[in-house]
């Protein structure tokens, strides 16, 4: 049964040996909403969703998401969805990496693969938002742009007063365009 079980898809970057502790990059199933949940909570810094709405996540969105595993245990993922007033758009909605994985690049990895995987679907640009405070999402990012060779830009998105809490504003980052897939010899 599909959503079942995860594929487990080598990251074909991380190397080519069979050892224990190799990191995957798949497509997240529903059963790795608590997990998603989990990273989240430990973090300390994400804003926390129920638990509900990452089991969601899992099942509406996992084609516009990535889970990365090891030996199996997810540490680390991506959330993102296709705009629907733009479909060349996905929008990272939350990235987060376990805390014992966290400095070895699984962030960039994760990215990569979704991009790489969205880009087939016509997609140009990523948005995120991003709070002034969090260097490590801006670095994140500007690392993907970077990478990717392509342009980005910061504006203000949601002032803070906005917020009915005590949430810091939210910066949009616009990173694109990212290069077509070119089209399939003969098609």
């Amino acid at each position: 049964m599909t959503g079942d079980k995860p594929s487990h898809n080598i990251d074909k970057r991380n190397g080519d040996s069979g050892s224990a502790g190799r990191l995957e990059i798949d497509t997240p199933v529903v059963a790795d909403g608590p997990e998603l949940y989990r990273i989240t909570r430990d973090s300390a810094v994400l804003d926390v969703n129920s638990s509900y709405t990452y089991l969601l996540w899992c099942r509406d969105f996992a084609q516009t998401s990535a889970v990365a595993r090891t030996d199996g245990a997810v540490v680390g993922f991506v959330t993102g969805y296709i705009r629907p007033d733009a479909p060349d758009t996905l929008v990272v909605w939350q990235i987060a990496v376990d805390a014992s994985q966290r400095g070895g690049g699984v962030a960039g990895r994760l990215l990569d693969h979704l991009v790489d995987r969205v880009l087939p679907r016509g997609v140009r640009y990523l948005e995120t938002t991003i709070t002034a405070d969090n260097a490590a999402s801006i670095n994140l990012f500007t690392a993907l742009a970077r990478k990717r060779s392509t342009g980005l830009e910061r504006s203000e998105l949601f002032t803070a007063d906005l917020f009915p809490d005590a949430h810091l504003g939210e910066d949009l980052y616009r990173i694109g365009p990212f290069e077509p897939v070119p089209a399939a010899a003969g098609a």
